[in-house]
C-alpha cells in the first residue's frame, strides 16, 4: 500500500477548505483516508497540524505532495529531518 499525504478540498463553492489527510495513493482525492494531519485554509493561509502525526507518517515511508511540501516547509516540518529521527 503506497500512502500519500495530500490535501483533501471540503468547504463551499469559492470557499475551499482543505484537509491534509495520509491516503492510499489509489484513493479518489476526497475519498476515504487513513489519518486526518491538519487542516488548511488558503484564504487566510492558516494551517492548523498535528507535528508527531506527520511525522509519524514520513517516517513510515508516505509520499507528499507537492503543495504539502510547501505547507511542510513553512510550519517547520521537514521530510530529511522526519526521516533522519
Amino acid at each position: 500500500m503506497a500512502v500519500i499525504i495530500r490535501l483533501s478540498r471540503h468547504g463551499a463553492k469559492s470557499r475551499p477548505f482543505y484537509r491534509i489527510v495520509a491516503a492510499d495513493k489509489r484513493y479518489s482525492r476526497d475519498g476515504r483516508f487513513l489519518e486526518i494531519i491538519g487542516t488548511y485554509d488558503p484564504r487566510s493561509r492558516k494551517t492548523v497540524m498535528v507535528k508527531e502525526a506527520a511525522e509519524k507518517w514520513i517516517n513510515t515511508g508516505a509520499q507528499l505532495s507537492d503543495t504539502v511540501k510547501k505547507i511542510f516547509a513553512k510550519e517547520g516540518v521537514s521530510p530529511d529531518a522526519a526521516a533522519a529521527k
